[in-house]
């Protein structure tokens, strides 16, 4: 969004002043000497939090009160006990927004069709969508056993479409929802402007379809998409996700989104490349199952290049997975388990796939300097959508950082979860994807 600062900077003047030129300049001067030059400021300025603050604090100390700016993007939590008291609590957090989209995330512990139901019952007039997790986020709050949501309204979606690819073990359903966004859009995905256009992908996480779906998109299209596993609180039995007061299993659930606000995809994993390099030679890769590399038995390659016995590498798992290398930027796949010679991985990895053994670095460090990076380069990010990866969590927890790292986030309007995988151009892990609103 553009122009709140002019227009609260007016307001300020047309209060004061009451018309008159002469207090008009005074007033004006006033806010000059404060440190803040209404004439810089346009009807296309960017609402800058910092310079919105600063401008809030002077209307106070002027004795004039502004008027309250319309919500666009706002997320909001429920602690509640049922589907119909946090669908009820939710809605009431958010009456002050005209939601045309709403998009949520549950713990698994709350009956899906229930919550479903609920969830679009309180809000009739939007397009829902949602999944379970293995945690929420809000804001600078990592929370469990919640359900958090985040609504959008008109002046910042443009356009919003939601399809369901259903029976994810037997089919891909991909084509029929696309063919469905191109009557909605009336054009082609692959003619989408890619500046204008951006996509969600919620995915059952326990389908192992994740491959499937972001590759069949990414044949697809070139407009991103872009989004999170859904989990289960760690009970591996069944994931959900969320169309239109609907609950699906082996199922996702996309959207495409025509924002009206600029927008950036953003991926973060916290490792650097080592110099050992591993090429699969023998794969099952429907199963995620690497049985050799370079010719070898996979543990044992894995274990020998992190430095321990076969039965103590699974301890390397999180700190030193495998990624694959698009220049210097790792895709993650992380181990999951060894059995006798062969490993498990949670992404696929393909027969002759080049990959490096990776090794942590920090976690806090890493997210807290790309997001003021994107701060100083965006100047305002009014939304945040977050997909974060279990595995994250628990370095996370284990290191005790669960607050330090939610607070990185305490000054933008946030919603996410805690992931069984990310989606960024394919299904990656150990990693972190957002979507940013300006």
């Amino acid at each position: 969004m553009a122009g709140k600062i002019k227009k609260m900077l007016d307001q300020i003047i047309e209060t004061r002043s009451k018309g008159d030129y002469f207090l008009e300049q005074i007033t004006k001067t006033k806010l000059i000497i404060k440190g803040i030059n209404p004439d810089k400021y346009h009807d296309n300025s960017p609402d800058t939090p910092k310079i919105m603050q600063d401008v809030r604090r002077i209307a106070q100390q002027l004795g004039v009160t502004l008027q309250k700016e319309p919500v666009s993007i706002k997320p909001v939590y429920s602690m509640e006990t049922s589907p119909e008291k946090n669908a009820a609590e939710l809605a009431a957090k958010l009456s002050d927004i005209s939601a045309t989209f709403v998009l949520f995330f549950a713990s698994s512990n709350f009956e899906p069709a229930a919550l479903g139901a609920a969830m679009q019952a309180h809000f009739p007039t939007a397009i829902i969508m949602g999944c379970t997790t293995a945690g929420e986020i809000a804001n600078e709050k990592m929370l469990k056993n919640s359900v958090v949501a985040m609504a959008f309204d008109a002046e910042t979606l443009e356009d919003v479409a939601v399809g369901v690819v259903q029976n994810l073990s037997t089919e891909n359903q991909v084509p029929q929802v696309f063919a469905d966004f191109e009557r909605h859009t009336g054009q082609k995905m692959i003619d989408l402007d890619i500046k204008a256009y951006v996509g969600l992908a919620l995915i059952d996480g326990l389908s192992l379809s994740e491959e499937k779906v972001m590759d069949k998109i990414g044949d697809l299209t070139d407009v991103l998409f872009v989004g999170g596993s859904a989990g289960d609180d760690l009970k591996m039995k069944a994931t959900y996700v969320f169309a239109n007061g609907e609950a699906y299993t082996n199922a996702a659930v996309l959207a495409l989104l025509k924002p009206k606000v600029n927008f950036e995809v953003i991926k973060t994993q916290s490792f650097r490349a080592l110099d050992k390099v591993f090429k699969a030679t023998r794969v099952n890769e429907a199963e995620r199952i690497v049985y050799e590399f370079d010719g070898q038995p996979a543990s044992k390659v894995y274990a020998q290049a992190v430095g321990l016995p076969i039965e103590e590498a699974g301890s390397k798992f999180f700190g030193q997975p495998l990624g694959l290398m698009v220049g210097d930027e790792p895709y993650v796949r992380a181990p999951g388990g060894i059995q006798d010679d062969a490993m498990m991985f949670f992404c696929q990895i393909k027969e002759g796939m080049e990959l490096s053994l990776l090794e942590a670095t920090n976690i806090i460090e890493d997210t807290r300097s790309l997001i003021q990076t994107k701060k100083a380069e965006l100047q305002q990010i009014s939304g945040l959508i977050h997909f974060h990866c279990l595995a994250r969590t628990v370095v996370l927890e284990e290191q005790g950082q669960m607050e330090e790292y939610a607070g990185i986030f305490a000054d933008i309007p946030t919603v996410g979860f805690c992931t069984y995988g990310e989606q960024y151009l394919g299904h990656v892990s150990e990693t972190s994807t957002m979507l940013l609103f300006t």
